[in-house]
């Protein structure tokens, strides 16, 4: 990997945690666990346009990591890495899928995976299926947010340097 790849994928990260950071300052919208606008998923799906799926998947295991070592607990690492992950996953095959163009439907299935996964995660830590009270709240959220996110992605990406993943 070049410094230059090296130092963006850095600076992606650095990113991706200051927005995390600035979301964990914001008061939830709505009254529901688990209910937050995602907006670090706008770096990871920007890496996917640009970069490659496993530069993705580095920027976001880091900012997953360290938010958790920062602002977390060892439980909020469990979730965010169900969630993050399978939205990864979700996301890269989408991606693929669509040949890196709407990254708003992307953005879109990302954040409605990412909510089912950490309400599965929810289910096996509680050992209840009572969480499942929160999956029509979730689904919406998960497809609103990940849109919102997705559209900013688009946008941003325009503004960045064609020259930024040499």
């Amino acid at each position: 990997m070049s410094t230059r790849k090296l130092t963006a994928l850095a600076l992606f990260t650095t990113i991706s945690l200051a927005v995390y950071a600035i979301e964990c300052a914001i008061p939830p919208l709505v009254p529901i666990p688990g209910i937050k606008p995602g907006l670090a998923n706008i770096i990871t799906l920007i890496l996917l346009k640009r970069y490659s799926s496993k530069e993705a998947a580095l920027v976001l295991t880091a900012r997953i990591l360290l938010s958790a070592l920062l602002f977390g607990q060892a439980v909020s690492l469990f979730y965010s890495v169900c969630g993050g992950l399978v939205s990864l996953l979700i996301m890269i095959l989408f991606n693929r899928l669509l040949k890196k163009h709407c990254l708003f439907l992307t953005g879109s299935l990302g954040g409605l995976f990412h909510n089912l996964a950490q309400l599965l995660a929810a289910m096996l830590i509680t050992s209840s299926m009572a969480v499942l009270a929160y999956l029509p709240h979730l689904v919406i959220a998960g497809i609103l947010t990940g849109l919102f996110t997705g559209f900013c992605a688009m946008y941003a990406a325009k503004f960045l340097p064609k020259d930024l993943h040499a």
